[in-house]
């Protein structure tokens, strides 16, 4: 049925379209109010600033190697609570979601505690308090939010499998692991993509536990989320634009590999 024909027969339709277009209003005029800034020299200062590089290699560089761990970390623990249910299974999923739902700063709070030098992991590995305040910091509290969302969405690509295809491979002599590597992830790769995409978009934009745990420092902890931050708190608009702007372009690059492959699915 045509959306025209719905729209002039219901009244109800058109009145549950007065949210949508305020909602699409205030998303597309915030995109364009920052794009509006986007002038001749704006562009140089966007390619060229010294502070705009530092966080953008820093941003690249910790939110890659975040994503690298959070996969390390999310497909096998995904794989196997996709298998098998583990005892107190509704607990343990309690805890691996409250990095999702959690405030940043609350996560970070809780991080820098837990990693500081009288934190409970310190008295058994010291080394680990030197990670808080240094870019290391900043690995950690990116891996941390990166991996429950990674984890969520393997868990729910490997369950939604069907199991005929694993007991098929068993059948055939295959071991877990093989059919997980010849059979499982072939069949998974494009949805695990998407989950490791949308991980690696909210690495990269990560701010209120990297604040907490790996602190604001100009030209060391700084990520363009930081540089943001920095700026507007010491008044240089144009630096914080710049950085707000890389991130726009960013987001938009992810989204539309994103599209790309759920069109594809």
């Amino acid at each position: 049925m045509k959306v025209s024909y719905l729209l002039n027969k219901s009244l109800s339709l058109k009145l549950a379209l007065l949210p949508l277009l305020l909602l699409l209003l205030v998303v597309i005029g915030s995109v364009l109010a920052l794009i509006s800034q986007l002038n001749v020299s704006f562009f140089l200062l966007v390619l060229t600033d010294p502070e705009l590089h530092f966080a953008l290699w820093m941003s690249l560089a910790t939110s890659i190697l975040s994503l690298l761990l959070a996969i390390f970390i999310s497909i096998p623990s995904a794989w196997v609570m996709s298998q098998v249910r583990l005892p107190l299974q509704k607990l343990i999923d309690t805890f691996l979601d409250l990095p999702m739902v959690l405030p940043p700063l609350v996560t970070g709070l809780s991080l820098l505690l837990l990693f500081n030098s009288q934190g409970i992991l310190s008295q058994f590995i010291p080394i680990i308090s030197q990670w808080i305040f240094s870019p290391l910091g900043i690995i950690v509290a990116q891996t941390y939010i990166a991996s429950s969302i990674m984890l969520r969405n393997a868990r729910g690509t490997f369950s939604s499998l069907d199991s005929g295809y694993r007991l098929a491979a068993y059948n055939l002599g295959l071991s877990p692991l093989q059919t997980l590597l010849k059979i499982e992830l072939p069949m998974c790769w494009k949805p695990l993509l998407c989950g490791a995409i949308l991980a690696w978009s909210r690495a990269i934009g990560e701010f209120g536990a990297t604040l907490m745990l790996a602190g604001a420092t100009r030209f060391k902890t700084e990520t363009l989320p930081m540089a943001v931050y920095l700026n507007i708190a010491s008044g240089d608009f144009e630096i914080a634009v710049g950085a707000s702007l890389w991130l726009l372009f960013i987001a938009a690059c992810l989204l539309l590999v994103l599209r790309t492959l759920n069109r594809n699915i």
